[in-house]
């Protein structure tokens, strides 16, 4: 049994040794992760002029400078403003 303890005591220190000898030069090679070539691009939100809901710019209602979630909201047109 003391063999067993000896031996477990043994490989801790030497995972510890070996792990410590190879994060040093791992750190000094670290780079921010890359974008995988394909991965689509974040897309622009855009806020409903109506009820201020955001959503992806290529789904979104246009009337003239006015941006809108839907059809039903560009009849309603914009908000007006609170007082």
């Amino acid at each position: 049994m003391k063999y067993l303890l000896l031996l477990l005591v043994l490989g801790l220190v030497l995972w510890k040794l070996l792990g410590r000898a190879r994060g040093s030069g791992a750190a000094e090679g670290r780079q921010a992760p890359t974008r995988r070539a394909g991965a689509a691009a974040p897309e622009a939100m855009v806020a409903c002029a109506h009820c201020g809901l955001h959503l992806p710019a290529a789904d979104a209602v246009l009337d003239g400078s006015h941006i809108y979630c839907s059809p039903a909201h560009r009849a309603l047109g914009p908000r007006a403003p609170h007082a």
